[in-house]
């Protein structure tokens, strides 16, 4: 089965779908959609108003758009049309993400899977997983020291604010408290601080710093400091997109202690956060296939549909 695809947005994020899709033997690109009229691509570029005419054209869409604003606003009108994915990530409101997205595809008879990048997304699978074998389990996540996609791009969202990047960074001490088994009661809020850099005009810049600071769900309840930089500082020391974090989970089992740790250590943001969206992207043309419609998270897709070999070549290799 040849999966074709179509990406919406292009910046860091939908540049990096391109290029799995390109390099993946189960996918096709059908083509671009996107606001800009023209993009440095060798792929169909068709106008994202239009995107609606080649419904019958696309398998799976990758929604490779703003998470803060974008995807709360424009996700189930794509989903009136098309087989979604996205990478919604304000795990505040994901419940309420995924009942309209479900509402809109099970309407329209497609899928829509969502929160698919790392977390939430990975990290979310294994958090249910270490949850899930101790009865009376400490689990704590860790985010960074790298650099948010969400978080940044809540931060460009902000009025005045020419370009900006947000880092999480969290407390070493509290890294070695939770692997000592002695997380409980550890607070993430706490145990992470987020460091934000700004390029603005001066006399912008309290009103800036106050919005960012007071910003619910994305850092009001967090440490946050926001530093104002020149255009060239920014362009000279803020352009790579690292990123990674654990999720610990540790717990007694007949007064033996065990731990399990999942850790990411990532150069690139962006680039993993599409390789998880498009093996989401491969899960869910296969759930429409199987005519099973209505929104997934990553908890409820059944791990072998996201693998390019079947489960009885899995079984057969010893992945299983």
């Amino acid at each position: 089965m040849t999966i074709k695809a179509g990406i919406v947005g292009y910046g860091n994020l939908g540049q990096a779908v391109e290029y799995l899709i390109n390099a993946l033997d189960d996918f096709e690109l059908f083509g671009i959609f996107s606001r800009r009229a023209t993009l440095d691509t060798d792929a169909a570029v068709y106008p994202v108003a239009d995107a609606h005419k080649y419904k019958d054209d696309i398998d799976v869409l990758f929604l490779c758009i703003g998470s803060a604003t974008d995807i709360p606003e424009q996700a189930t009108s794509f989903a009136e049309h098309f087989t979604t994915v996205d990478t919604y990530d304000n795990h505040s409101k994901v419940a309420e993400h995924y009942a309209a997205m479900d509402k809109v595809a099970r309407a329209n008879d497609n899928v829509s899977v969502v929160c698919t990048g790392w977390d939430p997304g990975l990290f979310s699978m294994n958090r249910v997983l270490g949850l899930s074998l101790f009865p009376e389990p400490v689990q704590n996540t860790f985010w960074g020291k790298g650099l948010s996609q969400g978080h940044s791009d809540a931060v460009r969202q902000v009025s005045g604010v020419q370009r900006g990047v947000q880092y999480t960074i969290p407390a070493q001490s509290a890294i070695d408290q939770a692997r000592a088994g002695d997380g409980q009661g550890l607070s993430k809020t706490t145990s992470h601080e987020r460091i934000v850099y700004i390029v603005a005009d001066d006399a912008e810049q309290d009103r800036i710093r106050e919005e960012i600071v007071t910003m619910p769900d994305y850092f009001e309840p967090y440490d946050t400091t926001v530093h104002f930089v020149s255009d060239e500082e920014f362009e000279r020391d803020h352009q790579g997109a690292p990123h990674g974090g654990y999720v610990i989970t540790t717990g007694e089992l007949q007064g033996h202690t065990a731990k399990v740790e999942f850790s990411l250590a990532l150069e690139s943001n962006p680039n993993f956060t599409a390789a998880a969206m498009v093996a989401f992207g491969r899960a869910a043309a296969r759930l429409k296939e199987q005519r099973n419609v209505g929104a997934y998270t990553v908890l409820e897709v059944p791990l072998y549909l996201l693998s390019q070999q079947s489960l009885e070549d899995m079984m057969q290799t010893g992945l299983v």
